[in-house]
């Protein structure tokens, strides 16, 4: 039996491909956009399966309404997925309010209010999945990056912890970590901050978003079939690592993490109280 998939931002990247491919095998998709000109073609060709639903989830007063009522309309939903998102490039200093405010809300506030509104829903059904896009980003922080690893960190700290709290539940929740790969989020929609000179040696991630500099590794159909594919196994996997480099740097990053730790035993000792 098919299931019904709530996706957030399915006009480009991630949450097209997932929305094209569950489509094709007759999956029922309820898809968030801002502007339904760019998913057309899916309105056309699949007008019973393809629900697609205008929502910025910026919009925290419209998530608050729009949850039920999507609950309401299919009866269940069976996976949330967060994957609109939003990303900004530059050192902090060069960051303005506008745009810090914009990527704690896009990636950040919003996710967490969908999360927060389905639980309720997703429980009452007697289960269900969270899939949260989140970003290597999310372990591994690289200079000029700052508000998006803070984006990123924040929302696997929350979801590792909502977890733990529905799994009775039967609700599992995965994070999922790719790394670079093909999409509009990398060539075309992410923001750059205005450029100081005094942050030039930090500004190499211009040839990162420059698609003539070389292109990302990661193929985004393929990493969107591991997602939907996650769904299926039990029980639902807390991290999922898309990509050979992003897990390389990410278990590299982390072992220099835990070996940090470890040089601190008798330091973090020191401040215990000695009965």
């Amino acid at each position: 039996m098919g299931k019904t998939w709530l996706i957030t931002g399915v006009s480009s990247g991630f949450g097209y491909e997932m929305t094209k491919q569950l489509l094709e095998k007759g999956d029922v998709v309820i898809g968030t956009v801002r502007n339904k000109e760019k998913v057309k073609k899916l309105i056309e060709d699949y007008p019973v399966n393809f629900d697609c639903q205008i929502l910025d989830v910026t919009d925290f007063e419209r998530i608050h309404t729009f949850i039920p009522e999507m609950f309401g309309k299919h009866g269940r939903i069976d996976v949330v997925v967060n994957n609109a998102g939003y990303g900004l490039f530059g050192a902090a200093e060069e960051l303005d309010y506008a745009n810090i405010q914009k990527i704690l809300d896009t990636n950040l506030t919003g996710p967490i209010m969908i999360i927060h509104d389905s639980l309720p829903y997703l429980r009452k059904q007697g289960g269900g999945r969270i899939i949260q896009l989140s970003s290597y980003g999310g372990q591994v922080a690289y200079a000029a990056n700052s508000m998006y690893h803070a984006t990123k960190f924040g929302i696997e700290g929350f979801c590792e912890s909502v977890a733990q709290e529905v799994a009775k539940f039967n609700i599992g929740i995965t994070i999922v970590e790719p790394g670079g790969a093909r999409t509009e989020f990398r060539y075309g929609s992410a923001h750059v901050a205005e450029l100081r000179p005094e942050y030039a040696h930090v500004h190499d991630f211009l040839n990162m978003l420059d698609p003539t500099k070389g292109l990302a590794p990661g193929d985004s159909a393929k990493m969107a079939a591991r997602m939907i594919e996650s769904v299926e196994k039990e029980p639902a996997p807390l991290r999922m690592v898309l990509g050979s480099q992003a897990l390389t740097a990410t278990i590299t990053r982390l072992r220099e993490r835990v070996a940090d730790y470890e040089t601190q035993t008798e330091l973090a000792a020191s401040t215990d109280i000695q009965e």
